[in-house]
C-alpha cells in the first residue's frame, strides 16, 4: 500500500540568495525549510506555523512557487507546496530569535548561484542556479 504525505515549503530569497537548511540527523544535503502538514490545516496555513517554529520569524506567505510530487525508496509518495516568502530581509536576524522547534535543525545558512552544496530537491536547486525561481507562474517538478 502507498502511503502519501504533504508538505509546504518556504523560498526565501534577500539579495540574492536563498535560505537554505540542514535538518538534525547527519544529513549531508541541504532544503527548503517548512515541514508536513497538520490535520485541517492548509499547505499556507503549514508554511507560517513551521516557519514560526523552526527558524522563529513569522513569514508573510505570498504567491505558489512550484508544486514537487516524488516517490521515496520507502514507496512514500509526497506532495510538495513551494510558497515565496516576500519578507526575506527579516530572516537575517533568524538567529537572534526564540524557536520553539529549533532542534530540528543544525545548519540555517544563505546561498548564491555559484555556492557548490547539495541543495534538494535537485530540480529545483537547477532553476535556483539558472535564475528562473520567481516567475509568474506555478511550475510543476517531478523528482
Amino acid at each position: 500500500m502507498q502511503t502519501y504525505i504533504v508538505r509546504s515549503r518556504a523560498v526565501i530569497i534577500h539579495d540574492g540568495k536563498l535560505l537554505v537548511v540542514r535538518h538534525a540527523g547527519g544529513r549531508d544535503f541541504y532544503a527548503l525549510p517548512g515541514g508536513h502538514l497538520e490535520p485541517n490545516e492548509s499547505p499556507k496555513e503549514c508554511i507560517e506555523r513551521e516557519l514560526i517554529e523552526e527558524l522563529g520569524i513569522k513569514p508573510k506567505v505570498g504567491r505558489l512557487l512550484y508544486i514537487y510530487t516524488y516517490t521515496n525508496k520507502e514507496d512514500v509518495h509526497a506532495v510538495e507546496f513551494f510558497f515565496e516568502i516576500e519578507n526575506g530581509m527579516d530572516y537575517l536576524l533568524h538567529a537572534d530569535v526564540e524557536k520553539t522547534h529549533a532542534h530540528e535543525i543544525d545548519e540555517v545558512r544563505w546561498v548564491s548561484t555559484e555556492d557548490q552544496i547539495k541543495v534538494l530537491p535537485t530540480e529545483f536547486q537547477n532553476e535556483f542556479t539558472s535564475g528562473v525561481v520567481l516567475n509568474d507562474e506555478t511550475r510543476f517538478l517531478k523528482g
